[in-house]
């Protein structure tokens, strides 16, 4: 077969499609037929220094996806099925993988690194493949014996590989050592060759994880800064880029560490800085910007705890760093790129150094201030761009951070320099003006502020400037949609029934169109830009241009109805369009939601609901993922809008409601479709049963199913509790498959306790939505005769809030739906619940507990439940 392989791997890397497709078939069925001969033909592949390097690295890399997927459920799959295989056959796998790491081809060497790791990630925790380790550092050599130099490098590269698949503690701390001996061994300066001590390099940065011992130790960490800070001044660039990128990592890892390195470390990052290549100094930089990272963290975290001797961990190395840190920020924002404001995903020196600016700025607040204005003042007005676009970078960038206090008295001298600044000749300035503009709109103007920037002379000629500018190049009038973004959202809380920005409103909302409606509009996000400005001002728009926003409906239906028109179109031409279709469907919902507010104003809506309706409809046959979700979530602001009415476009709509409970690949679409199902049930009350049993019985397959993502689970709880709430006890039916599928999700929580940050946070979406689900199903049934059919369950659910109360990772939401489940159990099943509460002791610690809550609805909450539960036990 190993012939035979070889030709299949070429042929399914042919330029021919029908060639490549027959190859790839052929591959597929040896995998399904003899999985391990398929394996065994790949290893040996990979580990045959006689074949073509093309054949090889795709066989790695098909073995690698053996093992790999990035679907969680799949990926389990995959494990399970390497762990089943016969011991003699991974042996062998193995057994040629080792062999590759000394390849003379690197490809060869790299992709064997990558599978290697793989193997380790599954085996390793599971206690097997142990002498893996050893086996790859005796690769590493001896006092009596030195290895080829690529056999080293390959080594390195698999044990940084290695590094990032296992978790820190599936290694013994001995393994860890012996890891860390080598890798750094490998970066000491005394390595000759630039691609062992690379590789070296960037195996610290993957083990950096396991040191924390070695951290601990003190001669032991300052060996290991040495040899890193060292790296940074290897003459090979890539040593130094990095080295840099593991001193970034140590900053957030073991910033608490860092007090006896901190003046050498300044002295290099400097020197990079103003020195060293682009790739090497923006990593200099980012050091900066993770410390600012971790003491804006610390400093939040205790922001109630800043007294002089509190034990706040904080070394205030910014702070202490400020006086020089600041004018070396300041003169990387002088090397600007010509061309970066057309480049969205553009990245230099300028941009990073802002960034940290502003970071400082936040970390260090008022203090930032006296050291970037005598900068800002000396380059301001001087003939070149640079200069101007620089100070004006610096200005926007200390905006978030310093006291109002501070800079407002800045500002306002400075506001009609730079409303001037929007008309300079270079389009760099204008672009950076429009963000600072924005910035101060963010962060200085507002109800809460005592002295306003904006005031009533003022504000004409801003939004003049502002709404001349729009007309501008597609990056700076995206800029100015972010300013009159922020302009808007200052005066959300000026009241209902008026605002400074109505009588310009009318003036605003057709600058804007013009804008998204422009032949450019698709350059530098601007018509996304446009939209969500629109958005954003119809939202804080108050009673007295109601009459505007109702004018924009027809205006916008008729532009949404002009991308259904649209003929014969290219696949650029039909992206460009389901985009627009997406905006139209966002900027309606947002429309429907504003006017629905109010009685005096849903009338607007009401006279267009069977219009917007149908081009809804429209919509939803074109088939698009990411119009599906926007028309969607306008169909759910329709039915709140129009209440039981909307009955009448359940019946077509139905399908597409079901279509998107189906979609598991676009889970977001799936996810927001079970929004509006709870939308719809709101609106129609009892009206929606005709609907429920194939909602229902799609609900119940989306839980059962693996392939869905595990975020739309919470949700679909939830939405149990809607339908019960709507129709009420005629949800008996669904009980018996409702009610198990909660009481095994619940059980399911009580065995994932104590587990990492990202499943403490899933495990309380997935709590909330299970009590949202028994919250509505007692309510639904509540007064009802049939309420005792929910009995059987009631010792379950108590069970299930005891193990919430005894659990210290409940957040406040958990919290307050758990105490009012109790309230909701108690209501509804009244005395007949009495002995299983009295059973149950633990709810009056939890319901004590609630009532000493800082969050006011937890404690009212707690009090409607404590009444509740008193008057049933003691009955």
């Amino acid at each position: 077969m190993s012939l035979e392989v070889t030709q299949i791997l070429l042929d399914a890397q042919s330029v021919d499609g029908a060639v490549r497709k027959h190859a790839e078939e052929n591959l597929r069925q040896f995998q399904d037929h003899n999985l391990p001969a398929f394996l065994i033909s790949l290893s040996g592949e990979l580990a045959n220094n006689e074949k073509r390097v093309e054949s090889r690295k795709l066989a790695g890399l098909i073995l690698k996806n053996t093992l790999d997927a990035k679907e969680p459920l799949r990926k389990a799959e995959l494990v399970k099925r390497w762990i089943s295989l016969d011991g003699a056959v991974k042996n062998q796998i193995k057994g040629f993988l080792l062999q590759t790491l000394s390849s003379p081809v690197p490809d060869a060497r790299s992709t064997s690194a990558q599978v290697i790791a793989k193997i380790a990630g599954i085996e390793l925790p599971q206690g097997q493949w142990p002498e893996l380790i050893r086996t790859l550092l005796l690769n590493m050599g001896g006092p009596q014996m030195e290895p080829p130099a690529h056999l080293k490098q390959a080594t390195l590269e698999t044990l940084g590989y290695l590094c990032e698949e296992v978790a820190a503690d599936s290694l013994a701390q001995d393994q860890v050592n012996s890891i860390l001996t080598a890798v750094v061994q490998g970066m000491n300066s005394s390595e000759i060759n630039n691609e062992v001590r690379l590789a070296a390099t960037r195996a610290l940065y993957n083990a950096l994880n396991f040191a924390q011992t070695n951290f601990d130790n003190d001669i032991e960490r300052d060996y290991i800064m040495r040899v890193v800070c060292e790296a940074t001044l290897s003459p090979e660039v890539r040593i130094r880029q990095a080295a840099f990128e593991c001193l970034v990592s140590i900053s957030s890892t073991y910033y608490e560490k860092l007090v006896p390195y901190m003046q050498d470390i300044f002295s290099i990052t400097a020197k990079a800085v103003k020195t060293d290549e682009e790739p090497v100094a923006l990593q200099a930089i980012e050091f900066w910007s993770s410390i600012c990272d971790e003491e804006i963290d610390i400093l939040e975290e205790y922001a109630g705890d800043l007294s002089g001797d509190s034990d706040v961990p904080c070394f205030y190395f910014i702070k202490q760093a400020l006086p020089a840190l600041v004018p070396m920020l300041l003169e990387t924002l002088l090397k600007q790129e010509e061309d970066q404001d057309q480049d969205e995903g553009a990245w230099n020196l300028s941009m990073a150094g802002g960034t940290c600016l502003g970071l400082v700025a936040r970390t260090v607040g008022d203090d930032v201030v006296p050291l970037v204005m005598p900068f800002i003042e000396e380059n301001i007005s001087k003939p070149d761009w640079r200069c101007r676009e620089a100070a004006t970078y610096a200005f926007g960038s200390i905006l978030e951070g310093p006291s109002p206090d501070k800079l407002t008295p800045l500002v306002n001298v400075a506001l009609n320099f730079i409303l001037n600044a929007m008309k300079d000749e270079n389009s760099h300035v204008k672009d950076t003006t429009a963000w600072t503009l924005g910035r101060i709109f963010e962060f200085l103007h507002g109800s809460t502020m005592e002295t306003p920037i904006i005031t009533q002379s003022n504000f004409p000629h801003i939004l003049s400037v502002l709404l001349e500018s729009l007309k501008d190049a597609p990056n700076v009038a995206e800029k100015v949609c972010g300013a009159l973004y922020f302009l808007a959202q200052g005066y959300e809380d000026a009241g209902a029934n008026s605002s400074p920005l109505s009588p310009f409103f009318k003036n605003i909302v057709e600058a804007l169109l013009d804008a998204a409606h422009r032949e450019d509009a698709s350059e530098s996000r601007l018509r996304t830009a446009a939209y969500e400005t629109l958005n954003e001002v119809v939202r804080c728009s108050t009673k007295d241009t109601a009459a505007i926003v109702m004018q924009l409906v027809p205006v916008i239906m008729l532009k949404l109805n002009e991308t259904l028109e649209m003929q014969k179109l290219s696949s650029e031409g039909k992206e460009k369009q389901s985009d627009l279709q997406a905006l139209l469907c966002g900027c309606l919902q947002v429309i429907i939601q504003k006017l629905s507010a109010s009685e005096s104003t849903k009338y607007g809506i009401l006279q267009y609901a069977d219009q917007m309706m149908n081009l809804f409809l429209r919509v939803f046959a074109c088939r698009s993922a990411t119009v599906h979700e926007e028309a969607m979530l306008a169909i759910g602001a329709l039915a709140y809008a129009t209440g039981v009415e909307f009955r009448k476009y359940m019946q077509e709509f139905y399908r597409y409601l079901e279509m998107g409970l189906q979609n598991f690949e676009e889970y977001q679409v799936c996810a927001i479709t079970v929004g509006v199902v709870g939308d719809i049930c709101r609106a129609l009350d009892d009206n929606v049963l005709p609907f429920c049993d194939g909602i229902m019985t799609q609900l119940l397959k989306d839980l059962s199913s693996n392939q869905l993502h595990r975020s739309v689970k919470p949700p679909i709880f939830s939405c149990f509790g809607d339908i019960a709430l709507a129709i009420g006890p005629q949800f008996e039916k669904y009980l018996i498959y409702a009610m198990p599928m909660l009481q095994s999700a619940a059980e399911l929580l009580v065995q994932s306790a104590g587990a990492d940050d990202e499943m403490i946070e899933y495990s309380n979406q997935l709590r909330n939505g299970i009590l949202e689900a028994y919250s509505g199903i007692f309510q639904g049934f509540k007064n009802s005769q049939k309420a005792e059919l929910l009995m059987p369950y009631a010792g379950h659910i108590l069970q299930f809030l005891e193990n919430i109360y005894q659990d210290k990772d409940m957040d406040e939401q958990v919290t307050k739906a758990a105490v009012g489940v109790l309230g909701d159990l108690a209501d509804t099943l009244g005395s007949n619940s009495a002995p299983l509460l009295r059973q149950y002791a633990f709810y009056n610690d939890f319901i004590d507990e609630c009532l000493s809550s800082d969050d006011q609805l937890t404690k009212e909450t707690a009090e409607w439940v404590q009444m509740t539960v008193h008057r049933v036990v003691s009955s």
